[in-house]
């Protein structure tokens, strides 16, 4: 494989041919200016909208960088009503429950605590975004407000608001991706599959099975 070629090889794999765009002028002259209303849609507070939006939000992505730049992205869920806790118009906090403990996302932030989030809604093609910055927290009395199931946070993201706006649906419009019909999970391996194959090779299969069962797995929840 020459130098041009990347591990995955083939003609499309060959980077000379790439056309890059290597400048903000570039990217212009391709995509084009946002309209007014789009560059201007930015909020520095949340409005009572975005308090509805979050509290009827089960699932978002949180993104993080480390020091160095190096990008994580990371889900949460838990039922609607318990992911946020907002404090006031400029703060949110994001609850944390039992996981793997890689905790990736929150060692960026103790270093890094620029944070972005993707608050989506089952159904619905938009969804809301909030950027700001981070800092951990092992508890305070808004704990008892984001209990799940009688357990208590782990502990909190406290989320200090910067920029707040709704995103339009064509990401989900092109994908369908609340569109059952489309769905078709059993196109790939198993979870349990993709463990034994990369990074459970200790277990046998059905013992992974036997683990990522859902009504096993969701014991483990909270």
């Amino acid at each position: 494989m020459s130098a041009a070629e990347t591990t995955s090889g083939g003609p499309s794999a060959r980077v000379d041919d790439w056309d890059e765009i290597t400048d903000l002028d570039e990217l212009t002259a391709l995509v084009g200016e946002p309209t007014q209303a789009v560059r201007d849609k930015v909020r520095p507070a949340l409005h009572d909208l975005d308090r509805r939006w979050l509290a009827a939000s089960p699932f978002c992505v949180l993104a993080t960088a480390d020091a160095d730049g190096r990008l994580d992205a990371s889900p949460k869920g838990d039922p609607a009503g318990r992911l946020v806790h907002v404090i006031d118009d400029h703060t949110l906090v994001i609850a944390e429950r039992p996981g793997n403990k890689r905790v990736d996302g929150y060692r960026n932030v103790l270093v890094n605590p620029h944070v972005g989030l993707l608050f989506l809604i089952p159904g619905r093609g938009d969804t809301l975004r909030v950027n700001g910055r981070a800092r951990l927290v092992r508890d305070a009395p808004f704990f008892a407000d984001l209990e799940v199931r009688g357990r208590r946070p782990l502990l909190a993201l406290v989320v200090e608001v910067e920029e707040v706006f709704h995103h339009c649906a064509k990401a989900f419009l092109r994908s369908q991706l609340w569109k059952p019909e489309t769905w078709d999970p059993d196109a790939l391996a198993s979870r349990a599959e993709i463990a034994h194959q990369l990074d459970r090779r200790d277990a046998s299969l059905d013992e992974l099975r036997a683990y990522y069962d859902e009504a096993s797995y969701s014991r483990g929840l909270y």
